[in-house]
C-alpha cells in the first residue's frame, strides 16, 4: 500500500512539474478589457489540450441572457464554437463537455439544438442540474478539446 501511495505521489509530482514547464496560451475574446472582464480566460491551451471555461448563452447585441431558452442554447453553443475557433480548433476537436442547467425539463430542447453543432461523433458529456447560474442563465457549458497531432 505504501509503495502504491509513493508511486502515486511521484506520478502526481511529475505531472505537476511537466504542467509547470508547459507552454500555455491564454485565449480571451477580441477587444476584451482586462480590467472590466471577469478574472478568467475564455480558454487555456496547454500542450495541445484546450480547456474551455464555463460559457453562458449571452446575446452579444444586448449583453443579456435571452428570455427564450432555445435562443440561449444557440448563443451558448455559438460562444463555445467561437472560443474554440480563436484557438484554431473546431467543435469536432471537443472530447469532453460539461453542461450545467437550471431546468432539466429543457433537456430535450437543448439536445435538439446541440446535435446540430457536431458534424460527426459527439464528445463525452455530462448534463448536470443546478439550482442557479450567474446572470440568470439556464445553461453554462465548459469543455476540453484536443488539437489534432498534425497541427501541433
Amino acid at each position: 500500500m505504501n509503495k502504491a501511495l509513493s508511486l502515486l505521489a511521484l506520478l502526481l509530482f511529475a505531472a505537476a512539474v511537466h504542467a509547470a514547464d508547459s507552454e500555455r496560451t491564454y485565449i480571451t475574446p477580441p477587444g476584451a478589457d482586462p480590467k472590466a472582464a471577469p478574472p478568467y480566460s475564455s480558454g487555456v491551451l496547454v500542450n495541445g489540450t484546450y480547456y474551455v471555461s464555463g460559457t453562458l448563452g449571452v446575446d452579444p447585441a444586448t449583453g443579456k441572457v435571452p428570455a427564450d431558452a432555445e435562443a440561449e442554447v444557440h448563443f451558448v453553443m455559438d460562444s463555445v464554437k467561437q472560443t474554440l475557433e480563436r484557438a484554431g480548433l473546431t467543435m469536432s476537436d471537443l472530447v469532453s463537455v460539461t453542461i450545467y442547467c437550471t431546468d432539466l425539463e429543457l433537456y430535450d430542447k437543448f439536445n435538439a439544438i446541440y446535435r446540430s453543432y457536431f458534424p460527426g461523433h459527439y464528445p463525452s458529456r455530462a448534463f448536470i442540474g443546478v439550482a442557479k447560474l450567474v446572470r440568470g442563465a439556464r445553461f453554462e457549458i465548459a469543455g476540453i478539446a484536443v488539437k489534432p497531432a498534425k497541427s501541433r
